[in-house]
């Protein structure tokens, strides 16, 4: 799913004065703030020390400070905040539906809702995902120890399952979905149908959403309930 390079212990460096922190934020650096009463602007981690990272990168962020005691992007709250991603400001993740369960999810073909309801981001608008400019790559975040934790929740050995599995988007980037674990689950190349079948439903639909013969909100809503059911409709037959 395109990971981002670990930055490792570079990522971090003594507190500053906020000015410093504040800039050092902004481009990148990983840098680890004072703590204030506040998380500062940019922050993306709270570590367990009390000092804050700017980490662009979760791999690593924190490794001096006791490891990450809290993020401060993309957590599983209607309306929790989420990083603005290189210079695409993605807004916040909307849940689809409660999450009502984070162990003994049941493996298949569709997610378990109860665990996977499905989750968009709210600045990732149609304006957004159907600009000549728009690419997935740079807001694609999903470290593998959020995949490992979507693993664990449905039951599976918390490990790379290299092309036999993945760990999806119910609703997909390219539809304005959100990386955060309510819009994940794993899903087998061969669960009859695969995610190799949901890869074209989705690359269909961002084209019927775009020409305006579907609302965005109407295609996020229903692939996460059924993203089966949605395909037959587009194409007209069964997956």
């Amino acid at each position: 799913m395109g990971d981002s390079r670990s930055r490792g212990e570079n990522d971090t460096v003594a507190p500053r004065a906020w000015a410093v922190v504040v800039v050092a934020g902004i481009v990148g650096l990983g840098v680890v703030g004072v703590v204030g009463a506040a998380p500062p602007p940019g922050a993306t981690a709270k570590c367990k020390d009390g000092t804050y990272s700017f980490s662009q990168h979760r791999s690593g962020t924190c490794s001096r400070h006791g490891g990450v005691a809290v993020w401060l992007t993309g957590s599983s709250a209607t309306g929790s905040a989420a990083p603005a991603t290189g210079t695409l400001d993605v807004g916040k993740t909307v849940l689809l539906a409660r999450r009502t369960k984070t162990a003994g999810c049941k493996l298949g073909a569709n997610p378990d809702r109860r665990c996977s309801p499905g989750a968009y981001y709210s600045k990732l608008t149609k304006a957004v995902i159907c600009s000549s400019s728009f690419r997935t790559g740079p807001i694609r975040n999903v470290p593998d120890s959020e995949k490992h934790q979507v693993e664990i929740e449905y039951g599976l050995a918390p490990k790379g399952y290299g092309s036999t599995l993945e760990i999806d988007h119910i609703v997909s980037l390219e539809l304005g979905g959100s990386n955060d674990i309510a819009n994940l689950y794993p899903e087998k190349a061969n669960a009859d149908p695969g995610f190799h079948v949901k890869d074209k439903l989705e690359n269909r639909l961002h084209d019927i959403v775009c020409s305006g013969a579907m609302t965005l909100r109407s295609v996020q809503r229903q692939i996460a309930a059924n993203w089966q059911t949605l395909y037959k409709k587009v194409f007209g037959v069964a997956p």
